[in-house]
């Protein structure tokens, strides 16, 4: 299948190297300058996955992908000229499932491209043909239940609205309910790549897995953390 990647950056410049070194790699690429843009051109065109720069005129990158979020979960990789924590963490926060920091090696940068468009297409996104629907691939616990075959989560009935990384975290999770993975486990699992110094990472997208699957976030029902250990999805009956 056809991939088409949207790339979003006020330099002109980076612009040229992302176009090349992605369409060196059969994608299709569309540009755009800042993050108004962005977002018009996601509304209107089929897009697999968006590089998105944080610091722009106008409309910057996590403005941008706060209103992408709001009608697509397309994986938004997000492109920053700094290395802080704090930087990688809000972008994350504001609907990022990935980052990588200027100035990238190609190399790097096409292997998170890959890496993202599998997880996307793992969850139907992309070309995505849905399986049979049988009793394997079906978990519940209390009042949270999943359909991995129609990628589905519900809590008491209502529809919960998961990215692809969510999604594949908690189903890492609650397929192995009450077993505790630590953040590197879930890294690997999840991500298909090497962990290093992610659990910062892992506890942002636990945050928002809370926020969307628990009636009071702060006294989780489901999802725990084992301190020092990692986090599981409980047994409850």
């Amino acid at each position: 299948m056809d991939y088409t990647i949207l790339i979003c950056d006020d330099d002109q410049d980076i612009l040229n190297a992302l176009e090349i070194y992605l369409k060196q790699d059969s994608y299709n690429v569309i540009t755009a300058k800042d993050g108004g843009e962005a977002i018009d051109i996601t509304k209107t065109t089929t897009i697999h996955l968006i590089l998105l720069d944080i610091m722009m005129p106008r409309v910057d990158g996590l403005h941008a992908a706060i209103k992408i979020r709001e009608f697509s979960n397309v994986p938004i990789v997000f492109l920053t000229a700094k290395s802080e924590d704090t930087d990688r963490i809000l972008g994350l926060n504001m609907g990022g499932d990935d980052y990588i920091t200027k100035p990238f090696n190609p190399v790097e940068l096409l292997a998170r491209v890959r890496a993202a468009l599998r997880r996307y297409a793992r969850l139907g996104g992309i070309g995505g043909i849905p399986q049979a629907n049988t009793s394997k691939g079906i978990y519940q616990t209390g009042g949270l239940f999943m359909d991995d075959n129609k990628k589905l989560v519900q809590v008491e009935g209502e529809a919960v609205n998961l990215t692809q990384l969510e999604y594949n975290i908690l189903h890492l999770l609650i397929s192995n309910m009450d077993r505790v993975f630590n953040s590197n486990q879930i890294y690997e699992a999840v991500w298909n790549e090497p962990a290093f110094n992610v659990s910062k990472t892992i506890s942002v997208h636990i945050r928002h897995i809370r926020e969307k699957i628990e009636i009071n976030p702060k006294e989780p029902r489901y999802l725990k953390v084992i301190y020092g250990l990692g986090y599981k999805v409980v047994k409850l009956s």
